[in-house]
């Protein structure tokens, strides 16, 4: 066997890989942004309303019928262009697995890709702009690279052991520490919405407030969905503090400050972007649920570091 055959073999199945992967995030974005106009009341606006303005120039959203031409012509440009995204993420990752540094290049490569697809957004002009709100094309974009991710990890089994390594722990943990958080405040204002006679009641304020959604039920998934995402970050954020502490007790202390910043962060941004809320909202519900989502995620801390809560609790006792 010449030695140029087993590389040929290597190139052909990273075009594959990567042709699959492209493939994927191509799909899962058009599902999103299809789920996400049925929700507006307009099925296929965004590929149509994209596709007319490729192909036909800028196009008011208010009178604009998708057509099947444009939403064709866009899906076919919309897959090519996940697929070349998806053939260099493959090439990265086939990379990666003899020089684990070189993984950064991915997430450089998905910053650039977002930033490009918001640059030619913008020149659009404003009527694709506002037709195309920000959060959700982020999502959508997210929603890809967490798909091609997968994929690509599937092919190559030992990268993310090499590139995560002990770590992988600790980000599930501040996964799973997330989603109790926020599902202990959604129940905590499911519960005061349902006394108070108006169910669902916050997330419509909220999503009104922050996401500028008029419709009650797009109000009510889109912040859910956002209020998900920052209550996982906030616990990925929480479990490496935990994981540092366990070397470093005194780490515990950068916890209470990030919860406190926290509060004081929503409460800000509650103020910045509308204060009316806080005159729709009693202030001492708001600080009752973050506070019961704070003492769900430490308790769920440090029941997977026992230790760390038994020399605290300990320390603690020496110092009374």
């Amino acid at each position: 066997m010449t030695p140029g055959v087993p590389m040929a073999r290597a190139d052909r199945s990273v075009l594959r890989e990567g042709i699959v992967a492209g493939l994927i995030g191509a799909a899962v974005v058009a599902v999103w942004f299809l789920i996400f106009d049925i929700l507006r009341g307009r099925p296929f606006l965004t590929p149509g309303l994209l596709g007319a303005t490729v192909f036909h120039g800028p196009n008011s959203p208010a009178g604009l019928e998708p057509a099947f031409g444009p939403i064709v012509g866009y899906t076919i440009l919309h897959g090519m262009a996940f697929i070349a995204f998806g053939v260099i993420a493959a090439s990265i990752m086939a990379a990666s697995e003899r020089e684990p540094a070189l993984f950064i290049g991915f997430v450089i490569l998905f910053l650039c890709f977002e930033a490009f697809f918001f640059g030619v957004v913008g020149a659009m002009g404003q009527s694709v702009q506002g037709a195309l709100v920000w959060w959700a094309v982020l999502i959508g974009n997210l929603l890809a690279s967490v798909a091609m991710l997968w994929y690509l990890f599937r092919a190559h089994r030992a990268l993310p052991r090499t590139l995560i390594g002990s770590w992988g722990t600790v980000l599930r943990e501040g996964v799973v520490a997330g989603i109790l958080g926020a599902a202990a405040v959604a129940l905590w204002f499911f519960i005061i919405d349902a006394i108070q006679g108006e169910p669902l009641r916050t997330p419509k304020l909220l999503g009104a407030a922050f996401l500028r959604q008029t419709d009650p039920t797009e109000a009510v998934l889109f912040y859910t969905v956002v209020h998900g995402l920052a209550f996982i970050a906030f616990g990925i954020v929480g479990a490496f503090l935990m994981a540092g502490a366990e070397r470093q007790p005194m780490l515990i202390f950068g916890l209470v400050i990030l919860f406190t910043a926290f509060e004081i962060f929503f409460f800000g941004a509650v103020i910045i972007a509308a204060s009316w809320v806080l005159d729709e909202l009693a202030g001492w519900t708001v600080l009752v649920g973050n506070l019961l989502a704070a003492a769900a995620m430490l308790g769920y801390y440090f029941k997977g570091h026992r230790g760390l809560a038994h020399r605290l609790t300990s320390a603690w006792a020496e110092d009374d």
